[in-house]
């Protein structure tokens, strides 16, 4: 149905002359009488009498009004949900604990006024092809892992180093330590089930394993962090690491240490990706409120793997 001359049939209605709703929708009245006829002719039924005093509904077009008028409404709404600033900023941030939906969370206080929808995606390609469909606005990423550059149109910025921490159960060698060095962890076994090759995270160990010469496992099935928590808690060989942004809660009786790693601390660099055409306003205030938030981008006495993108 043609949503114009649906238009044109309320504004005639309303205003009960056809020369007063071509003066409303700034048409002439030629083009007012010609789209209430093809209206009449699609619906099979006559919308108007003519009368010397103007234009008069029929019974017909008494019973369209409501309906045309509701139709109005859904096409403006329709428009308006894919508007630029009205429908929300979507991003990725890969978990809902990690130090990237925290970014977003402190990015909502600080703009509560701007609506978000919060994803999370797998894999940078995933994320980048939803970037570059529009799809999402934007990715919390490690970029660019070697050999696979990102797309000239795909921009990104370094927002956040996050230190690695070590985590260890009560009764593991390194528990009382209030700090270790990299050099200090040769010879232990870190547990990590949830690397996958492939993905940037995988990378980025490997690349740690490569340059500190640490004994990092994948194996086994990943059952999630409640259950990786509950193995380090019981098991003394082994430890983990995890963010120190990481927002993860564990049984009081579990013991859990959380231990700075020094000399260089390890940092997993997050990047925010985005497409260059991208006109969402909000993209912007997320991107000048993560640059005046966020801090410790190549700070000395760090480690990251050579192929992040820099700061």
């Amino acid at each position: 149905m043609d949503l114009d001359a649906v238009r044109t049939f309320v504004a005639a209605a309303d205003a009960g002359q056809f020369q007063e709703a071509a003066a409303e929708l700034a048409v002439t009245q030629q083009a007012v009488s010609k789209r209430i006829a093809t209206l009449e002719r699609n619906l099979g039924v006559r919308l108007f009498t003519r009368t010397p005093r103007g234009a008069q509904l029929t019974i017909d077009g008494q019973a369209f009004l409501p309906h045309a008028r509701e139709l109005l409404r859904v096409a403006d709404r329709a428009v308006a949900s894919v508007r630029t600033g009205r429908r929300p900023l979507r991003v990725d941030v890969i978990a809902s604990r990690s130090a990237q939906s925290g970014l977003m969370r402190g990015f909502h206080r600080a703009h509560p006024e701007i609506d978000l929808d919060v994803l999370m995606l797998f894999e940078i390609e995933t994320a980048v092809a939803a970037i570059r469909s529009g799809t999402i606005d934007a990715s919390f990423r490690a970029v660019a892992m070697p050999g696979r550059p990102l797309p000239e149109d795909i921009a990104s910025v370094r927002v956040l180093d996050e230190p690695l921490q070590l985590l260890t159960g009560p009764a593991h060698a390194l528990a009382g330590a209030r700090s270790v060095t990299v050099a200090q962890l040769a010879g232990h076994r870190i547990w990590m089930p949830g690397i996958v090759p492939g993905t940037e995270w995988g990378a980025y160990y490997d690349d740690l394993v490569a340059e500190f010469g640490l004994t990092i496992e994948a194996t086994g099935p990943n059952f999630g962090s409640d259950a990786l928590l509950d193995t380090i808690a019981d098991t003394p060989a082994l430890a983990t690491f995890m963010g120190e942004h990481t927002r993860l809660v564990w049984p009081a009786d579990h013991g859990l240490r959380r231990i700075p790693v020094t000399d260089p601390t390890p940092v997993y660099p997050h990047s925010l990706l985005w497409h260059r055409d991208n006109p969402h306003p909000a993209l912007a205030t997320l991107r000048a409120h993560l640059a005046g938030t966020t801090s410790g981008r190549d700070a000395p006495g760090t480690w990251a793997p050579d192929w992040v993108i820099p700061r």
